[in-house]
């Protein structure tokens, strides 16, 4: 934990463009990005089976996503970033800072949802390191939260992978589409990210996929591995 004799609060998250090796992180705007969200990321009314655990209900068409993400951008605290693809430039997914605490250095990321064109590749990982590094790097935060539906295997399971750390289940947390949420908690904090960072950087080198694009090493491994280093 670092010396806060000094802390003064951090600037709020504000848009942002940031490129990786393999995925650009560009501002949500709505003559860019909304028919290729909707269209190419995830498949028009294919978007449906991704809101199983989201508060929101399904849509019926592009207008009542676009009302959403309108509505979205008018919430204190949050901002919605976009995934696209640098080697189609094609738009692959989504994700949004949220409730950001810039008093005590706080912010989740949250309403994450990635296209089929995500899966299986380097771009979803990447997408999360370049989020979490700007928190934490940019903005000098404290703490980055990831909270899921506690019913969320699959998003349970890839916090556990990027690296934060399970907190535990608020129960009733909130009433989602006329029934209880559990809500799971997790984290990563800054006297972490370092050694998360790296392990990021590890996993992302093209010499840790093979021809096929296949993963060498699995990003839980190389952690382990340089977590056991640092504590020899």
């Amino acid at each position: 934990m670092r010396d806060l004799a000094h802390w003064t609060a951090r600037p709020a998250p504000q848009p942002v463009t940031i490129d990786g090796r393999y995925v650009r992180v560009e501002p949500y705007d709505r003559a860019t990005h909304l028919e290729a969200l909707w269209h190419d990321a995830f498949g028009g009314l294919a978007i449906n089976p991704l809101l199983k655990y989201f508060t929101q209900d399904d849509f019926s068409g592009i207008a009542a996503f676009e009302d959403w993400l309108s509505a979205v951008q008018t919430k204190a605290g949050w901002i919605t970033e976009v995934f696209r693809d640098r080697a189609t430039d094609k738009i692959v997914g989504m994700a949004n800072y949220m409730r950001a605490d810039p008093t005590n250095g706080v912010v989740e990321v949250g309403g994450i949802a990635h296209g089929p064109a995500m899966a299986r590749s380097a771009l979803s990982t990447e997408a999360q390191y370049l989020l979490a590094r700007h928190a934490f790097e940019n903005l000098g935060y404290r703490r980055y939260e990831w909270k899921c539906h506690s019913e969320n295997q699959r998003s349970r399971a890839a916090a556990l992978r990027l690296g934060f750390t399970f907190e535990g289940i608020f129960r009733q947390h909130m009433v989602s589409k006329h029934a209880n949420r559990d809500t799971a908690w997790y984290s990563m904090i800054d006297c972490e990210w370092p050694l998360i960072r790296a392990a990021f950087e590890d996993w992302l080198s093209p010499d840790n996929f093979d021809g096929e694009g296949r993963q060498r090493r699995r990003l839980e491994d190389i952690r382990a591995e340089l977590s056991a280093k640092e504590q020899a």
